[in-house]
């Protein structure tokens, strides 16, 4: 098993080395130049957006989950054992410079995750449960590359529901394990994996409703209470801050002598650690994206590169500052979860070791029903065989109780590799469709310039096809009264078509 894993981790950063990183940099500095540095320039909209209210059928419900219900499904996947588990990792192994390099690549990357998000609403299809879509949908109907789409599929399936849960199951025993005796470790990760398995099991099967009603509760609380911790623990240690920011500086562009990382190890640390945290550019955000009810593809684009702020510029930085102010020696540091749950039981006493088992749990647990619809998303791209979709469901829930059974490393190599190959084949597809996605940010600040709530239909681009859902206006915002405010929403239509009427 040993020799697996190094033969994985090796393969894993040659991947990452001299395909996946200069892939993502490059791309993220070209969206982020020419969309006017989009991810910065629109930081208000993005909180305007969050909270728009979903459009509705002609029978008054909504037509799918809302903009805020599809941003806490994707947070349900980003927010997990990346943000505690992942940070100490970077840390322990890149020193605090990797710190840096998530902030940096965050940034680079909020324009990367406005692109793929935008053209997942503009691509997406609809369902029973309202809209379905993601990378594989806009590289069949974007590139006409239906073979590149399964490919994604797969590999998506294969990183995400397989190695992504694994790993967040594997984290959630390795914490539980922490806090309890030695005795315990024989049976402890089998009960663990069946819990988590029965939980997950009578989610998942009540569909993608139920798994945003899930998450839309979880998040926000888990969030929050990993934060407080994380304050607290910082003010206690407030003398240290001013030293742990400067290091985290100083560090990023030079070796670390103590836990031996050179320059281009402690950079390819903080981007892998850092997108296997917020996702962006990877492909997995866009598949929530496209199950959200919204007036104009821009604005879950907005809500998602949101998302990679929170996750990082938040979530990330407490883990960090956490390590940082409470552990100053990180010579021979204990990789992952140990280190973060060492700073925080060192820190606040044994007691919070439990309170921090929770948070994990919450953390871990709505990461892997994130993962899960990913997953199932990508299943119906391939096929609407209900079967395969029932035997996707018993094998995602027999994934997690592997993960809780199997040895950390193995799970975290071959995810890293996973999560390399499927980044490089969704950033070479959006970087094709990019052109798209910036004339539809186009016309959305162009709407915004006119003092207009932005909507858009199909016809607005007129040389894109394969657009199937934004028909006209009323598909876009439901019923329409036949009142005053029917016909002032009609003279927009016209005022939209350029004044002419549409038969």
């Amino acid at each position: 098993m040993a020799d697996v894993s190094e033969w994985l981790a090796e393969w894993g950063d040659h991947l990452w080395t001299w395909l996946v990183l200069p892939i993502v940099v490059l791309l993220g500095l070209y969206f982020t130049a020419r969309s006017g540095v989009v991810q910065f320039r629109l930081i208000p909209e993005m909180f305007r957006t969050l909270t728009d209210k979903t459009p509705r059928t002609p029978d008054g419900k909504p037509q799918s989950v809302s903009a805020f219900q599809a941003f806490t499904i994707s947070a349900a996947s980003r927010v997990g054992v990346g943000n505690i588990a992942g940070v100490g990792t970077a840390i322990a192994i890149g020193g605090p410079g990797a710190v840096f390099w998530m902030w940096l690549m965050a940034f680079i990357g909020g324009a990367s995750a406005f692109i793929e998000s935008s053209l997942a609403q503009l691509y997406k299809t609809r369902d029973a449960d309202g809209f379905r879509g993601g990378p594989a949908y806009y590289m069949q109907r974007g590139l006409n590359a239906r073979w590149m789409g399964v490919v994604f599929a797969v590999v998506l399936i294969i990183c995400f529901p397989v190695a992504f849960s694994s790993l967040q199951a594997n984290t959630i025993q390795a914490t539980i394990a922490g806090g309890l005796d030695e005795s315990v470790s024989g049976w402890l990760p089998w009960v663990i994996g069946i819990t988590l398995s029965a939980l997950m099991a009578l989610v998942i099967f009540g569909g993608v409703r139920r798994i945003a009603s899930v998450t839309q509760l979880l998040v926000p609380l888990m969030a929050l209470l990993y934060l407080l911790i994380g304050l607290v623990i910082v003010a206690l240690n407030l003398d240290r801050l001013p030293m742990a920011v400067a290091t985290i500086f100083s560090e990023a562009f030079g070796p670390n002598e103590v836990v031996g990382a050179t320059l281009g190890y402690i950079i390819l640390t903080g981007v892998k650690r850092g997108m296997f945290s917020n996702e962006a550019g990877l492909g997995s955000a866009p598949n929530a994206s496209a199950s959200a009810a919204v007036t104009h593809p821009v604005k879950q684009g907005l809500v998602q590169t949101l998302g990679v702020y929170f996750d990082t510029f938040l979530v990330c930085s407490i883990t960090a500052f956490i390590i940082l102010v409470s552990v100053p020696d990180l010579a021979n540091a204990e990789r992952g979860i140990g280190l973060t749950q060492g700073a925080v039981v060192g820190t606040l006493g044994e007691w919070s070791n439990i309170v921090l088992s929770v948070i994990i749990f919450l953390l871990a647990f709505s990461s892997i029903l994130g993962n899960y619809y990913y997953g199932e998303s990508n299943i119906e791209f391939i096929t609407r065989n209900r079967g395969v979709l029932l035997g996707y469901r018993v094998a995602a829930v027999i994934a997690v109780l592997i993960g809780a059974l199997l040895s950390a490393d193995v799970v975290w190599t071959f995810a890293d590799g996973a999560m390399g190959f499927m980044a490089l084949v969704n950033l070479v597809a959006i970087g094709l469709l990019s052109g798209v996605a910036f004339k539809l940010l186009r016309d959305y600040t162009q709407q915004r310039r006119e003092g207009r709530d932005p909507v858009f239909t199909r016809d607005r681009l007129p040389g894109v096809a394969n657009i199937e859902v934004w028909e006209d206006e009323l598909s876009v915002t439901g019923p329409i009264d036949i009142t005053t405010r029917g016909r002032q929403a009609a003279k927009h239509r016209d005022h939209l078509h350029g004044g002419a009427p549409r038969g």
